[in-house]
């Protein structure tokens, strides 16, 4: 499925949601098949420099929004967070690769300061980060007819995530429990490492909850990892996809999709207002006031109310999905805690 509909393709966000809307749509897609020859070289994951983030390295996952009262709680933090980011390869040498270089410090310094400090930052009060860098699959990957060359590109990403995986396993999780969040293309793989080792798995006993945000999943993607229906559940998945009230998407899209409310963490698709809100990370890494938006479950979407901030009259697209995480910045913070707190009583 696609990412977000043709007639809405926002870039993801880089250094703030309005740099988004201000930036071109145009990417530079490959214009050759996927050729092998051509990957780039794999990461080496005993490298902290093959990391975005990593509880042993300074990096903007350990940043907390300004004027706030937030902690980095990292260095006593009793979990993990494995953070998978999304799409951030959009141009660069995109005519004729269809992964991105994880050495490239431009194609990094992209991903840190919009992923890893807007979203990945948002655990760093309940657990320790680890993001790795993997060769992502270049945006066009999502929209081309070109659908082979997109599977080996998206496989060249899983393949690094499960090497990353399975040596943060190996050497630094030692047994702790573990939150799996992710977003876009980071979703989709995200689900992908939850089957091959989680779901029906003696891992699943460590799960304290995955947020997949960004991309459709359906209700019954997992056998044994089921959505979280209420605030009270652990070992269970959340996600969404933001849109403006009373739009309807071009792709197709159902009630069989999942979808969890970010404001009462539950499935009912009752209207929930905006007093629920308690704040979103935006303009310059700053908290917005409380009250931001609403939300509403609505055929598998999530709708809400036009956020505003400065410079969203330029704004004009009615699809939210570079700010799934951060419109609800605090929201899903304060969500981590209760659950990591519940897991302990489990």
């Amino acid at each position: 499925m696609y990412l977000i509909d043709k007639k809405n393709q926002p870039y993801w966000l880089t250094l703030t949601l309005v740099a988004i809307l201000l930036q071109s749509c145009a990417s530079k897609k490959p214009t050759v098949g996927f050729d092998k020859n051509k990957i780039p070289a794999p990461p080496q994951y005993a490298d902290l420099k093959y990391w975005a983030a990593h509880p042993d390295k300074k990096d903007p996952a350990d940043l907390v929004p300004i004027g706030t009262d937030l902690k980095d709680e990292q260095a006593t933090a009793e979990v993990d967070i494995f953070f998978l980011h999304p799409t951030t390869y959009t141009n660069q040498r995109g005519n004729d690769q269809w992964n991105g270089d994880v050495n490239s410090q431009k194609l990094n310094d992209k991903t840190d300061k919009g992923s890893i400090q807007y979203q990945a930052s948002l655990f760093n009060g309940v657990g320790r980060v680890y993001a790795p860098r993997y060769r992502q699959a270049h945006y066009f990957s999502f929209f081309t007819t070109d659908k082979a060359s997109a599977e080996q590109a998206f496989e060249v990403a899983y393949e690094d995530i499960r090497a990353a995986f399975e040596h943060y396993l190996k050497n630094w999780n030692a047994g702790r429990p573990i939150i799996i969040a992710a977003h876009s293309q980071g979703t989709k793989h995200a689900g992908r490492l939850l089957k091959e080792f989680f779901d029906d798995k003696p891992l699943k006993n460590r799960l304290v909850v995955a947020y997949i945000v960004g991309l459709p999943v359906p209700k019954n993607t997992f056998k044994t990892i089921p959505v979280c229906d209420n605030p009270n559940q652990t070992g269970c998945f959340c996600s969404w996809r933001t849109f403006k009230t009373g739009y309807e998407p071009k792709f197709p899209t159902s009630r069989e999709i999942a979808v969890v409310n970010p404001l009462s963490m539950t499935t009912e698709e009752t209207y929930v207002s905006d007093e629920k809100h308690k704040g979103g990370v935006l303009i310059g890494f700053k908290k917005t006031n409380e009250r931001l938006t609403d939300a509403q479950i609505h055929n598998g979407i999530l709708w809400v109310r036009k956020p505003k901030f400065k410079g969203s009259l330029l704004y004009r697209s009615s699809n939210y999905h570079a700010g799934d995480f951060n419109i609800f910045y605090i929201n899903v913070r304060e969500d981590t805690k209760r659950r990591v707190s519940l897991f302990w009583k489990r």
